[in-house]
């Protein structure tokens, strides 16, 4: 049960050359549940990584209005986490999830 919950909490890894330059600095960035708080964050990165997270930074984008042929749409709000992890642990992104 509580390994369902993970996939709840993290629901994707953002891959951006912003967030791959962060990896150097064992920062992994995820797109994570909007309700989710940091301790469940870390949670359930340890939790399905298998990884000790040193620690847990949140931020909130707010989705951006668009227009498409003369209509106006909104983008969803995103919450992402950047995750920092300890010393000489590292997680690969293209595998696992």
């Amino acid at each position: 049960m509580t390994e369902l919950r993970h996939y709840d909490v993290v629901l994707s890894p953002v891959i951006t050359e912003k967030s791959t330059l962060g990896s150097e600095h064992n920062q992994y960035t995820f797109k994570v549940a909007q309700d989710a708080s940091k301790g469940d964050i870390k949670a359930a990165v340890e939790g399905l990584f298998d990884v000790k997270v040193k620690k847990v930074n949140t931020l909130r984008q707010k989705g951006k209005t668009k227009r498409f042929r003369g209509i106006k749409g909104r983008r969803p709000d995103v919450k992402k986490a950047i995750v920092t992890l300890e010393d000489g642990q590292s997680i690969d992104i293209t595998a696992g999830v």
